[in-house]
């Protein structure tokens, strides 16, 4: 039988693909909130961690793990692309090119942190949503949702951070690490209420409660859908 077409993953797959690649753009500059210094990326990057959540626990671990590598994909193409445009002679019209080279010559370092941190987390954040849900039977998606999260975001950080902005003081590393993982973490239980309804409600429209019971957790077995 033919598995129905579902507009709310595809929604859901492709707005989590679009906030990897502008985290990864936003990540060139650092903001500074009363004093505390975080990556660009801070301000669009957790809703990929809540549509990760969304997506394992309505769909399950295998189809959270296709989106995670299809957002690597478009996201490896983006950057190559970028990169491209940067060797590319420019008009001789054009002033741009300073600002537009900074940002992008970045992008390499800051995409192979981001990517890398990105793999680690996202799995860990699905992998640990995925066995809590089964052994609580699927009670508590909110902490389930939060802690899963705290393990993801804490390894993203503790991978990005130190490689992204290499060079920069070990305190102030400590610090900018610190502050995202709180300010992410925080983020999540902000909007938790959102989060549960967008997944309560998903469930009732898909007919779709997926328990990953049997299942492989290996991050590289794509085709296990």
């Amino acid at each position: 039988m033919k598995e129905k077409f579902s507009l709310a993953f595809l929604l859901m797959a492709v707005f989590f693909t679009v906030c990897l690649i502008a985290s990864n753009l936003f990540a060139t500059k650092v903001i500074s909130f009363w004093g505390i210094n975080l990556p660009g990326a801070v301000i669009v990057f957790p809703v990929s961690y809540i549509l990760n959540d969304c997506l394992t626990e309505v769909w399950g671990y295998r189809k959270a793990r296709l989106v995670i590598w299809i957002a690597f994909a478009m996201n490896l193409f983006v950057v190559l692309v970028g990169q491209l445009v940067v060797w590319l002679p420019a008009a001789p019209f054009w002033e741009g090119g300073e600002h537009f080279n900074y940002m992008f010559n970045m992008a390499p370092r800051v995409a192979f942190a981001s990517l890398l941190a990105f793999l680690a987390g996202s799995n860990l954040n699905a992998l640990v949503l995925s066995k809590m849900k089964v052994a609580s039977g699927g009670s508590g998606f909110g902490w389930r949702a939060v802690l899963s999260s705290v393990v993801g975001e804490l390894a993203d950080s503790l991978i990005f951070i130190p490689i992204a902005f290499i060079g920069t003081p070990v305190k102030a590393l400590a610090a900018m690490l610190a502050a995202q993982v709180s300010f992410k973490v925080c983020y999540e239980i902000l909007v938790l209420p959102l989060t549960s309804w967008v997944v309560r409600r998903t469930k009732v429209s898909e007919g779709t409660d997926t328990f990953d019971r049997d299942i492989s957790y290996n991050p590289f077995k794509i085709a296990d859908i």
